[in-house]
């Protein structure tokens, strides 16, 4: 039988991008451990339309761990304290009765604030449309066996494309860096026959509006890795930057 707890949120409330934003305190009585963050939200928002107050803007989708919407910073941490989650995927039994929880939106200057916990997260999109492709006419579906690809290979090229952008890397990352996000991407093509002919092009232009957005420089302190819910690994941020150092000098 599920339990029910008390609690106690501070919530970022901010009218929009250029507003001034500010700390709300809310208390939620008998809510079930059995929901989820966002469910919780929900129940919030319920509440204070009842009460005719302005409900909490977040940001979901698919509420499976799939989409890296429900981008939200919870105790300080992306995502909230458990790993490996995405914020849809935390549940209510990792917190306490009487627990007081602060929650706010990404905190890097290239995600702007739109309005209370949602972002702008537009920058990771250009990013990916300034190489994050294969531009290549393949005419009909291919033969799976016809380009052998080792398991080592493959598997190392679908870790690296399990990272679904949600941005938790650079709002960790005490730089705002989006190497983490970046490095994924390049990897998982990079690793990958086809994805070698435009290889160069690729890490060159990535990195380029990487800059122009407004991301920070990567220091190692290995912050994204660890609050990434994905897992992505340092290893793609070694292999973006032997990527970039050979199209350089390929140049």
């Amino acid at each position: 039988m599920a339990k029910s707890i008390n609690i106690t949120l501070k919530v970022w409330r901010q009218k929009d991008a250029k507003s001034k934003g500010h700390f709300e305190t809310y208390h939620l009585e008998n809510i079930s451990t059995d929901s989820s963050f966002l469910e919780m939200l929900d129940i919030l928002n319920e509440k204070l339309v009842d009460e005719h107050k302005e409900p909490i803007a977040f940001d979901h989708d698919c509420r499976e761990g799939i989409c890296g919407m429900c981008s939200l910073y919870i105790n300080g941490h992306p995502h909230g304290y458990e790993s490996e989650v995405t914020t849809c995927q935390l549940h209510m039994r990792k917190f306490k009765d009487g627990d007081v929880i602060t929650v706010e939106p990404w905190r890097s200057r290239a995600f702007p604030v739109i309005r209370d916990l949602m972002v702008d997260r537009g920058a990771y999109d250009k990013i990916m449309q300034a190489g994050g492709y294969i531009s290549v006419n393949t005419g009909g579906t291919p033969d799976a066996n016809a380009i052998p690809i080792s398991k080592e290979i493959a598997d190392e090229a679908m870790d690296a494309a399990t990272c679904i952008g949600c941005g938790a890397c650079a709002a960790a990352c005490k730089n705002g860096s989006a190497m983490l996000f970046v490095s994924a991407k390049v990897s998982q093509l990079a690793l990958l026959p086809q994805g070698k002919l435009e290889a160069a092009r690729r890490a060159k232009a990535m990195v380029a509006k990487m800059d122009e957005l407004g991301f920070g420089n990567c220091t190692n302190t290995g912050a994204c890795a660890a609050e990434c819910p994905k897992s992505i690994s340092l290893s793609n941020i070694a292999r973006l930057n032997r990527e970039f150092l050979c199209a350089k000098l390929k140049d």
